[in-house]
């Protein structure tokens, strides 16, 4: 897309999809499955709406079936929504009369977001749109599991810790910790599922080798 700098930090997700009415609330749930696991839980429910105004649009302009593609992309403190489709017809904006159901979409696109525009592309077009990503958290959680690794690699032994927390707090301070990683996990593009998978059998691994 014109203007990106591909040597830029982003968090990237492609979805295809066949444009079907059936489709949009797949589409819509896959992408609040997404940014779940990226930690953007704030922009969830206006991505949600303009997912579905974006995927409603290729079924009404573009056919039922016809191939398409949703584009998610977080930027620093943008999130992308590119919508990708096989017509090279622009949008138009204009303004409904009052009787009218449709030609409405565009105004309530750019109601809702920072910026959005259309650009063509060598399959068709693409309608693409930001919004804030409200990133903040996620980056804290981010930064926390980041000390906690610096201490963790450079950590000292201390036999009085466990007699001076109690077992609820130290339960409690070990779910944070794993919750803040798996942020510090998604931050960086990596699949926090993947990761999980993997410390679960280094675990079972140990305990294995200590059996004997």
């Amino acid at each position: 897309m014109p203007g990106y700098d591909d040597t830029e930090p982003r968090l990237r997700c492609v979805l295809p999809f066949r444009a079907a009415p059936a489709d949009v609330p797949l589409l819509r749930r896959a992408t609040t499955t997404q940014l779940a696991d990226w930690g953007l839980f704030a922009a969830a429910d206006e991505a949600e709406l303009l997912v579905t105004e974006l995927a409603t649009n290729v079924v009404k302009h573009v056919g039922e079936g016809a191939p398409a593609t949703l584009v998610l992309e977080c930027r620093g403190e943008r999130l992308r929504l590119e919508m990708h489709d096989t017509s090279s017809a622009m949008p138009m904006v204009r303004t409904p009369q009052c009787d009218e159901e449709c030609g409405r979409g565009l105004h309530l696109l750019a109601s809702m977001v920072v910026d959005w525009g259309a650009v063509t592309t060598a399959a068709g077009k693409a309608i693409w749109c930001e919004i804030p990503a409200a990133v903040a958290a996620v980056c804290a959680q981010a930064d926390r599991a980041e000390a906690a690794l610096e201490r963790y690699q450079r950590r000292e032994e201390d036999p009085e810790l466990l007699g001076r927390a109690g077992r609820a707090l130290q339960q409690e301070s070990v779910i944070e910790l794993i919750a803040d990683l798996l942020h510090w996990t998604a931050a960086r593009g990596d699949d926090p599922d993947d990761v999980i998978d993997r410390a679960q059998m280094r675990y079972e691994s140990v305990l294995g080798e200590g059996a004997f």
